[in-house]
């Protein structure tokens, strides 16, 4: 995807990425550079978001790196206004980060459920109001929430992650009518399987191989017959952080190759 035309449609926006440390959240930073924007990325370890910061330097953008956990609150806010004070504003807010644990329902542990909710329904929670706080008095602003095909439709081993991500889709859609009438919008996108390393996680917390689960279980689901890749996920990021999609609010976009669900 990298032989993709590059406009600077984002060209000095001042970006906080959330989960910028690999998969998706590193595609998007990547791309967001390519366009022109400055970018404060934030997960729970520095050295992932090292490695993102050396593959998007080349586009020769202003990148900075914060390490925090999403669940905390306070110390959300104290990362919201270390990327305020360093760009002196925030333009784009990306909420990507996030995890995964496959169990049936009677088997997750409440400790596990818990902790699911508040990386992937509180974290995106914490950190859009304080970036709110921010964005409503300037009237304007981009929110990009990465939910999921799981946001969308019931499955099994998995329903703590899908209640997560239809949280997450209910509240792009409520903090959208909320924020429409201040000029900001807020749109979700719901990749269906990509192909990160969360997959090979995946894969080993089901006890089998990449491989397998991709060829045997996932493929054949997918009418495209291939995964999604990161750089599609990005792609689409842009338009929903430009001007571009200035009159697209409250929407979840899926990106799954045609993927059947059953």
């Amino acid at each position: 995807m990298n032989d993709q035309k590059i406009s600077k449609r984002l060209d000095k926006l001042a970006v906080l990425i959330t989960g910028g440390g690999r998969g998706i959240g590193r595609a998007i930073a990547i791309r967001f550079a390519q366009e022109g924007a400055d970018l404060f990325l934030c997960a729970t370890r520095m050295d992932t978001l090292q490695e993102t910061r050396r593959l998007a330097a080349v586009a020769g953008r202003k990148i900075e790196l914060y390490a925090v956990d999403v669940r905390d609150r306070a110390a959300v806010e104290k990362m919201v206004q270390t990327a305020i004070d360093t760009f002196g504003r925030i333009d784009v807010l990306v909420n990507n980060a996030g995890i995964y644990k496959p169990a049936l329902f009677v088997d997750y542990t409440p400790e596990d459920f818990d902790n699911i909710m508040k990386v992937n329904v509180y974290g995106p929670f914490h950190v859009s109001q304080f970036v709110l706080k921010h964005m409503l008095p300037r009237r304007k602003g981009k929110i990009v929430n990465i939910a999921s095909t799981a946001g969308k439709w019931a499955s099994i081993n998995q329903s703590a992650y899908n209640i997560s991500k239809h949280a997450l889709v209910g509240m792009t859609r409520c903090l959208a009518l909320e924020t429409a009438k201040s000029g900001i919008t807020v749109n979700a996108i719901c990749p269906g399987v990509v192909e990160t390393d969360m997959l090979t996680e995946t894969a080993r917390q089901y006890g089998i191989d990449a491989t397998e689960l991709i060829e045997g279980l996932i493929k054949p689901r997918i009418a495209m017959e291939r995964l999604i890749q990161p750089e599609e996920v990005a792609q689409l990021a842009v338009y929903l952080a430009s001007g571009e999609s200035d009159g697209m609010t409250g929407q979840s976009i899926v990106i799954d190759g045609g993927m059947v669900y059953v």
